[in-house]
């Protein structure tokens, strides 16, 4: 197994340390079983033995699923793409800041850009982060609309949406944000998520859920906020006068939106509403873990595949098609 100095720093170095199949696997093995002795991923025992000519294990207890490989009970299993091009494109999805598209991941791994943005989706799906904790001390929110403006849009369209040119929210997606501006790992944290609208119920019910009652609560002077001063030291910055009064502002959740949009504007450039969260998980994964290195959270990105997995019919719709049908 390679040693923690062999480990690389750069994208040039992973290419080459991944293209090695022995250090790959031995690379995966690590940080699919963090380190410890492998594991059968059904029953769970660790009486098992590695098949070097296949590249699998063999569990010796008596079950179905008895041989196994690195890939089973990841969001790699059953995926054909091999190994080194699965952690390099872990590699240049976590480190990218605007993101990458499927079609230069395509080009740059020799799939398809359908195999791309497949694989793409179920890296995603591993840099989903569960939150189990609130918010406490100094706390942002904020809100924002993704999608297209009405003056690109074709003249059908805006007829069909029936918006005018100029600003419109009509075909656009809310999203609400959250900003810990002093996390645990010591710098600021967001959390985003897709709202089904921005009423009032809407937002402060997600406000409630992520953030601690006492907490300093800042945002804008949106209508949906209002009310919010019972549980929260809730402090308004209002946009028409000002944007900065002290520590009162809401910039930190507007940078977050600002790196969001310009992945989206200037990499991914359409987004379906049916997708956006899985790029909201994408962004936040990379902002909260912007002071690691390329390495480390290359790492961490790759140490959180293992317990999810996401199908084509579930990430095209079909499954959901076909359970409405019946």
């Amino acid at each position: 197994m390679a040693t923690e100095n062999a480990a690389p720093k750069t994208l040039l170095e992973a290419t080459r340390y991944f293209a090695d199949p022995d250090v790959c696997l031995a690379a995966a093995v690590a940080l699919r079983w963090k380190g410890g002795p492998v594991a059968c991923p059904t029953c769970g025992s660790t009486e098992v033995h590695f098949i070097a000519t296949r590249r699998i294990w063999r569990c010796k207890e008596q079950h179905p699923q008895r041989q196994f490989s690195v890939k089973v009970g990841t969001i790699m299993e059953d995926s054909p793409i091999p190994l080194d091009k699965w952690m390099v494109a872990i590699w240049l999805l976590a480190n990218s800041k605007n993101g990458i598209s499927s079609y230069e991941i395509g080009r740059g791994l020799g799939v398809t850009q359908k195999t791309g943005w497949f694989l793409m989706h179920r890296i995603r799906l591993a840099m989903q982060a569960g939150h189990f904790d609130k918010m406490f001390g100094d706390v942002e929110a904020d809100e924002t609309y993704i999608g297209g403006k009405a003056r690109n849009m074709h003249k059908g369209k805006r007829a069909r949406l029936n918006v005018q040119r100029g600003r419109s929210i009509a075909g656009k997606v809310a999203v609400f944000g959250v900003l810990d501006r002093h996390g645990k790992k010591g710098h600021s944290e967001v959390r985003a998520e897709v709202l089904s609208s921005l009423k009032k119920a809407d937002v402060q019910g997600h406000v409630r859920e992520h953030v601690e009652p006492g907490a300093t609560l800042n945002t804008d002077a949106f209508f949906s906020y209002t009310g919010l001063s019972a549980d929260y030291m809730h402090n308004v910055i209002d946009h028409a006068e000002c944007y900065v009064d002290g520590q009162i502002h809401t910039n930190g959740m507007e940078n977050f939106w600002s790196l969001l949009k310009r992945a989206i504007r200037g990499t991914y450039v359409s987004v379906e509403p049916f997708h956006l969260y899985r790029y909201l998980d994408e962004q936040c994964f990379r902002f909260n873990n912007r002071k690691m290195t390329d390495a480390e959270r290359f790492a961490h990105a790759a140490a959180a595949i293992v317990g999810k997995r996401l199908m084509y019919k579930t990430l095209t719709g079909h499954e959901l098609l076909q359970s409405s049908q019946n």
